[in-house]
Formats: structure tokens, sequence, C-alpha cells
């Protein structure tokens, strides 16, 4: 049997922890960061765990993670 493609751009852009949770950083902090403020800037800061229903099709995206 063939093996299963794992999709690019997932695997740069998700990381799984030990008990299979995906985590993913956190949109918002690219540019135009003069617009936001502090707090917005600071709460998103390194990576977060993602929702039930995107760890589904984000495994779907990574067949051997």
């Amino acid at each position: 049997m063939s093996k299963l493609k794992t999709k690019s751009g997932a695997k740069k852009r998700f990381r799984f922890t030990a008990s299979g949770k995906v985590k993913a950083g956190v949109a918002g902090k690219r540019h135009r960061l003069i617009s936001h403020n502090s707090k917005y800037i600071r709460q998103n800061r390194g990576t977060s765990v993602m929702s039930a229903a995107d760890t589904v099709k984000i495994k779907s995206y990574m067949p051997y993670a």
C-alpha cells in the first residue's frame, strides 16, 4: 500500500503535544502591531492549543503525526 503524504503547510505550522493536542502560533503578530494595544500583544505571545474541531481537521492533514 502506498504511503500517505503530509500537507507541507501543516507540518510547518503545527506541532503535537504528548497527549495529542495541536499547538500553533497565534495569528495577528506579524505586522501592523502599532494598532494593537500592549495587552493584545502580550496575551498572544507564544503558542496556543487549537480547539477540538480544528484538531480533527489538522490531524487529517498529518497522517503520521
